[in-house]
């Protein structure tokens, strides 16, 4: 998978004239969480991803200059703090809007989290 920087997402967001889609995932402003299968995985592209190869365990400190927060839907996305630097990045062939998506993994839980790309939030 291509691993993509700030200004290669900024332009895959730009490109993107998201529509409305019949897709199970509402919009997405800020990080929502999804069950698989409600996923629509048939009508995924995979772009490239944000995660570093070279990085086996990237910093889980988050970007928030402006006193956003994790779930606030103008938080900055800011490739490389997290959660954004275990992201993956897919484009759903329906409505052509842009989502990043991670797996939060807790103690004894897996959380699938997904956000719609928000190409003037790319830091």
């Amino acid at each position: 998978m291509q691993k993509l920087d700030a200004d290669s997402l900024k332009q895959i967001a730009a490109a993107s004239n998201g529509r409305a889609c019949t897709c199970p995932l509402r919009p997405t402003a800020r990080w929502e969480s999804f069950t698989e299968d409600r996923w629509p995985k048939e009508q995924m592209t995979t772009p490239g991803t944000l995660r570093d190869p070279d990085i086996y365990e990237p910093t889980q400190e988050e970007f928030h200059p402006d006193g956003t927060r994790y779930a606030s839907p103008d938080a900055p996305v800011a490739v490389k703090f997290f959660p954004y630097n275990v992201c993956d990045v897919y484009g759903c062939g329906r409505c052509d809007k842009v989502l990043l998506r991670y797996t939060e993994f807790g103690g004894y839980y897996v959380d699938h989290r997904v956000r719609e790309l928000d190409a003037s939030l790319v830091k």
